[in-house]
């Protein structure tokens, strides 16, 4: 069931963002900090992680994945994936405008 929930969810977010961005220009503006922030984060998160697993000389595969039991690198990583696909359907959506008044 959740799995059906995930899926759904990554195709409505990005359907909806188009949407939002349609109705409003500052929208777009919005995505984009946030987008910026959630890589800041996502990033920072990854590089910590692992910095600390050398530090600790601890360099194994069950180590660098407890990152993944971080909610934040989660939540980051899920907005930027959904963000990635909102990208492409506006590139989509350009390009077929640009197709029409050409």
């Amino acid at each position: 069931m959740m799995n059906i929930v995930f899926i759904l969810g990554s195709i409505a977010t990005p359907i909806l963002m188009v949407v939002l961005y349609k109705i409003s220009y500052k929208f777009q503006i919005y995505f984009h900090i946030l987008a910026f922030l959630s890589v800041l984060i996502f990033g920072n998160i990854a590089s910590i992680a692992i910095h600390n697993i050398i530090k600790d000389d601890k360099v194994f595969m069950t180590n660098i994945h407890g990152v993944f039991l971080n909610p934040y690198f989660l939540c980051t990583g899920a907005y930027l994936g959904i963000y990635l696909l909102y990208l492409i359907i506006i590139g989509i959506l350009h390009d077929v405008e640009y197709r029409k008044n050409k």
